[in-house]
């Protein structure tokens, strides 16, 4: 059988304005593209794995990336485990007991849903544990990841650039005033950024794990030195904001590096 995918066509001229035309809706046998890329925003659900399971039919005719197996078998918070060392103290849980427990030793905690993405229905919980509000989301969610909060958060996050195994660069993201999310969604202003020498270490770590197993792109974040717990292998964004702030071109590298 065939994987057939309907979509539009779209023609590209960066002399102009506006960059890109839409061309009409077309159906393509996917076995005929040179390269697709997988940029599927989750949540991760059975939807999103079923498209994985139909592109592992054709990638041995055709270059995916990230490749399907690979975005289907790594869950994006839950593999930051194979760098819990380097993370902020947190916990997999939907047991309301051990999320009492993780609240009571920290005071002030982070959840967040393990399949939502782009800082959705993440909550900063501190001063008095409110039950009903965590009964909600369990039940909207089911296990939630909880982690310690990392106050310097207000000065930024950095989203660090990994490509085929190599740490490329990164940028800072600083969340806007009251708030505590650093994604570009929802306002917050990026910079370059500089890695410190233990971020740096850390990034070669996960680049090389990653690149094993089977992943081409993807991005990873900081907090004050530590891992944050997601490491993006779904939709990482940054690039063209990254070639804004410095001029250099991390498309380039990615193309020449398939």
């Amino acid at each position: 059988g065939k994987t057939v995918s309907e979509g539009y066509f779209i023609k590209i001229d960066y002399s102009k304005k506006k960059f890109y035309k839409i061309l009409k809706k077309s159906k393509l046998d996917l076995s005929f593209a040179k390269y697709i890329l997988i940029r599927q925003d989750p949540p991760f659900n059975l939807e999103y794995i079923s498209t994985t399971l139909m592109l592992d039919r054709i990638k041995d005719k055709t270059k995916i990336i990230n490749d399907p197996t690979s975005v289907r078998n790594i869950s994006e918070k839950f593999y930051s485990l194979n760098f819990k060392n380097y993370m902020a103290d947190t916990i997999f849980t939907k047991d309301l007991i051990e999320i009492k427990k993780f609240f009571k030793k920290h005071k002030k905690i982070i959840i967040k849903p393990i399949h939502s993405y782009g800082g959705n229905d993440i909550n900063l919980i501190s001063g008095k544990l409110n039950l009903l509000k965590i009964k909600q989301i369990l039940k909207k969610h089911g296990h939630i990841m909880c982690q310690k909060f990392l106050n310097k958060i207000k000065f930024g996050d950095k989203r660090v650039f990994i490509i085929n195994g190599k740490v490329c660069g990164a940028i800072s993201r600083v969340p806007k005033s009251g708030s505590i999310l650093s994604n570009m969604s929802k306002g917050a202003k990026p910079k370059i950024a500089f890695l410190s020498n233990k971020e740096l270490k850390i990034s070669n770590i996960i680049a090389k794990k990653i690149k094993k197993d089977g992943i081409y792109f993807a991005g990873i974040d900081f907090i004050d030195g530590k891992l944050n717990g997601d490491i993006n292998v779904t939709s990482p964004t940054g690039i063209k904001t990254y070639f804004d702030l410095s001029q250099i071109n991390l498309a380039k590298t990615f193309w020449k590096g398939l």
